[in-house]
């Protein structure tokens, strides 16, 4: 739509109509989640058997709600573990990652990103199911030759990390390096010509300039982590994350629980998008 040139009367109802589709379409299924959590019944599904705050609250026998179920409080705690260390380590790499690749005289830059880019054109199923053979592979020659019993090739916490770190750390660099490639190098100059040494530079400027696509390079990573399933479900012990749990459920037969969770999650995740918005806006108005 071009705001300057007039339209008619079809095309603004055709437009409005389909803004109103478009949001029932993307909303719709959510308000059914939020509202099912509160159904008084034991199939997380229509009909409506009444108002209950069980699913949240409830200590059986005949119901658990999400407080007391401690396999789904498990897999919360499994998932939020992952997802923070995998944020860690992706955003320590790709900001290390994202100073090599703006260095005008790094010989290898091009075949170096090509491979840093190759793992988000990769499947997740492949890139799971391709660690989880290599990890078994790498274990068994070990055990066999050396009699080494590596826990960390193992299916369980560790892989889980390492897979997800493989895919996500290039997200986060890209993140990076799009802030790195408008920072103006005269600042750094000017700090070393006022006597700062290198590492302050890159502390009290360098990094500073960086901190709000660090900070969401961080977000991004731990989100991205913490719903991730593809890659996951190849990867995960005995001990699932939030993900592969849901999974399980929706595929046996599950309570309304399921919905109190996404419920709870969708509260929260809400919740940090208010404040970043916040904080954004009264950032723009400060400057």
């Amino acid at each position: 739509m071009i705001r300057t040139l007039p339209n008619s009367r079809f095309y603004l109802s055709g437009f409005r109509l389909f803004i109103l589709f478009y949001f029932i379409f993307l909303f719709a299924p959510l308000i059914v989640t939020v509202v099912l959590a509160f159904n008084n019944s034991t199939s997380p599904a229509l009909p409506w058997k009444g108002f209950t705050l069980d699913w949240f609250f409830a200590d059986g026998p005949d119901k658990i709600g999400i407080f007391h179920d401690a396999a789904n409080l498990r897999s919360i705690w499994m998932s939020i573990k992952v997802a923070l260390t995998v944020a860690f380590f992706a955003t320590v790499v790709g900001t290390l990652a994202s100073f090599l690749f703006e260095q005008e005289d790094f010989r290898f830059k091009t075949v170096l990103y090509f491979l840093m880019i190759a793992p988000l054109v990769i499947p997740g199923v492949i890139l799971g199911i391709s660690l989880l053979l290599f990890t078994n592979s790498v274990g068994l020659f070990l055990e066999t030759h050396f009699g080494i019993d590596l826990q960390v090739l193992m299916p369980g916490f560790w892989l889980i990390v390492m897979g997800q770190f493989s895919f996500i750390t290039t997200i986060v660099t890209l993140v990076i390096v799009a802030r790195l490639r408008k920072f103006d190098r005269t600042l750094e100059e000017a700090a070393l010509n006022l006597g700062a040494n290198r590492f302050e530079v890159i502390w009290y400027i360098t990094l500073k300039y960086l901190r709000p696509s660090i900070i969401g390079g961080f977000a991004v990573a731990f989100l991205m982590s913490f719903e991730n399933f593809n890659t996951t479900i190849f990867l995960v012990s005995s001990r699932a994350t939030l993900p592969i749990n849901l999974y399980l459920q929706v595929r046996d037969g599950s309570t309304p629980v399921i919905n109190a969770i996404s419920l709870l999650l969708i509260l929260v995740t809400s919740t940090f998008a208010l404040i970043n918005l916040v904080a954004g806006s009264r950032k723009e108005r400060e400057q």
